[in-house]
């Protein structure tokens, strides 16, 4: 995941790295399953013990170089505009929006910090540059590689898309389980690709760090995702933010 825009804590603006607008349906039997070898197609139920009993893959990373669009929606807005998401050097760059549209953002890891500037949002009048040191694609992937697995997923868009779906998220206070107060602060389920964890596809965020969302979520829906260096820019407000 996963950043947005991030406003009130490390672990939360942390988590919105990342972070199914496309509903999900279970993904199909591997080539050369016993069901086919035996010459007949496995039934539903032993496809998911397959599946169930199959290691689990390697959890999201962000990688150091790549570039990709889609769009970013906000669905209790009715809200979608075009979405661009760039990796350079281990640097990187979500860019929600336009002058042009209804929203407008950037959230980027840029030089060990993370740079939030909304731009634009429906009601919000305040557009400071907010600014969190010591935060870096590292610390991104330390807190992605701590994801639980959900499970093997098949992404019902042109081109159909075989992912693995992670959850990750933050709760607050952190207590033994039991009947203890907590808050879920900041939660998100990325859906990667199954041959490469760093090639993400969709990504469902939500918590507090969707602050300016009345249903406090947002979705990232990408078409297409390369790597290969992508272009990261700090905007001038950032660069003299305190």
């Amino acid at each position: 995941m996963s950043w947005t825009r991030a406003r009130r804590t490390a672990a939360a603006a942390a988590i919105s790295g990342l972070l199914a607008l496309v509903p999900a349906a279970p993904a199909a039997p591997a080539a050369g399953s016993a069901g086919e070898r035996a010459g007949r197609t496995p039934s539903s139920g032993a496809a998911a013990a397959e599946r169930a009993a199959a290691p689990t893959p390697p959890p999201p990373r962000l990688p150091r170089n790549f570039t990709g669009k889609g769009r970013w929606i906000v669905r209790d807005l009715g809200i979608e505009v075009p979405f661009r998401w760039a990796g350079r050097d281990g640097d990187s760059q979500m860019v929600a929006g336009g002058p042009q549209y209804p929203i407008w953002f950037t959230n980027l890891i840029y030089r060990g910090t993370l740079y939030t500037l909304t731009y634009k949002w429906p009601g919000l009048t305040e557009h400071p540059c907010s600014k969190i040191p010591g935060f870096d694609r590292e610390r991104l992937n330390e807190l992605l590689a701590k994801a639980r697995f959900v499970g093997r997923e098949t992404l019902e868009r042109t081109p159909r898309r075989q992912v693995n779906h992670w959850r990750v998220g933050v709760v607050l206070p952190q207590r033994p389980p039991g009947n203890h107060l907590r808050f879920p602060l900041a939660l998100g389920d990325v859906y990667v690709d199954q041959r490469d964890p760093g090639t993400f596809w969709q990504v469902l965020q939500f918590g507090v760090q969707n602050l300016y969302d009345p249903e406090l979520d947002e979705w990232l829906v990408m078409k297409t995702f390369a790597h290969r260096p992508g272009e990261v820019e700090l905007p001038r407000r950032c660069r003299t933010a305190s």
